[in-house]
């Protein structure tokens, strides 16, 4: 069945290709205007519609620059607001969105901005900051960004892709082309020495586009209101509640110390209803056991302290799990040191 829907939607694929690709010409061409602006902008972005691990990774990345002014400009998605927005006091993941939301609570050094222009929000950026970090901005080729860093997941790059809607890529795998450090995110550790050789001949890239690999780390699991962690729960029943674009290896990382998982999964972003906490609770609730608790992700998290939904899980064991990504030992130098390098060496126009 899902071969004979492909095999439907390949018309569709064909022309999608054909706009996809007579749009980057045109850019190419400088037919369509592209800006270059006169400090570092790094962009972190995919080919892939859905999570990548672009969220862990700009952390990593504002982490690497904590000696630079550093802003974070995303467009926001899912927030209910338009326009450039800057994260303040009163922001909410409705005003802003679940992951700048996230970077802001978690960076209080770090500008965290929202524009669907991505130009006029670095030109209101970028009189008071050292670097932009464009977040999601791949495709985005109205701005010229000095270094694009493209992840791949490691899973769904071993597999068979196909460009929208037959499949899920924004643009041709060979697009990897534009990137200056290609990461691939969520793989084994350590990648064997056949994945590895696999991934490379995928991915064609030339010294200056050193393919470098990373991992999930887990944190400890922190408690959404009263921010304590815990650090056993051997043989407790889970309930897990995502939004996210792939739980699995969530699951996965879950399962080896869980007595069993309840998983409630909903979209990508998904904007959680009164309802869906009602079912959560009430699932929790009636279940026997005596060591339970509720676990969602650190994105979720940040569209579940909202007034509507808070008020709900006060009281509740309700815990989220951060993530890192841990680049490959090998890797880690020379991925961090390009980067270093590349803002070091781009200086401000006067």
């Amino acid at each position: 069945m899902i071969n004979f829907l492909r095999l439907f939607l390949f018309p569709f694929a064909v022309i999608y290709g054909f706009v996809i690709l007579l749009r980057n010409k045109l850019y190419d061409w400088g037919i369509l205007k592209s800006t270059k602006f006169n400090l570092p902008v790094i962009c972190i972005g995919n080919l892939v519609v859905g999570g990548s691990g672009k969220t862990p990774t700009t952390e990593y990345i504002v982490k690497l620059l904590s000696d630079y002014k550093v802003a974070v400009l995303s467009r926001g998605y899912g927030r209910e607001t338009k326009g450039f927005v800057l994260a303040d006091k009163n922001s909410t993941a409705k005003t802003i969105g679940d992951e700048p939301m996230q970077y802001f609570r978690k960076f209080p050094t770090v500008t965290v901005a929202v524009c669907e222009d991505r130009v006029k929000g670095i030109n209101l950026l970028q009189d008071n900051h050292d670097v932009i970090l464009l977040d999601d901005a791949y495709q985005h080729r109205a701005v010229k960004a000095g270094f694009n860093i493209l992840l791949f997941e490691f899973d769904k790059l071993m597999k068979m892709q196909f460009l929208l809607p037959m499949g899920n890529l924004r643009e041709p795998l060979r697009n990897y082309n534009r990137a200056n450090a290609v990461l691939i995110t969520k793989s084994p550790n350590p990648v064997n020495m056949v994945d590895q050789v696999e991934v490379r001949r995928k991915i064609d890239t030339t010294l200056d586009q050193r393919v470098s690999f990373s991992s999930i780390k887990y944190g400890e699991l922190t408690h959404l209101f009263t921010l304590e962690n815990i650090s056993n729960i051997t043989g407790f029943e889970i309930f897990l509640l995502t939004g996210i674009a792939n739980p699995k290896p969530l699951l996965t990382h879950l399962s080896q110390c869980a007595k069993h998982i309840h998983s409630f999964e909903h979209p990508d972003h998904h904007d959680f209803s009164q309802q869906n906490i009602n079912e959560l609770i009430a699932a929790f609730k009636k279940h026997p056991a005596k060591e339970k608790i509720i676990i969602t992700t650190e994105k979720d998290s940040q569209r579940l302290l909202g007034d509507n939904l808070k008020d709900l899980l006060l009281n509740l064991p309700i815990y989220y799990l951060p993530i890192e990504i841990e680049l490959a030992p090998k890797d880690k130098f020379t991925f961090d040191k390009n980067i270093l390098d590349y803002v070091a060496s781009t200086k401000r126009i006067s």
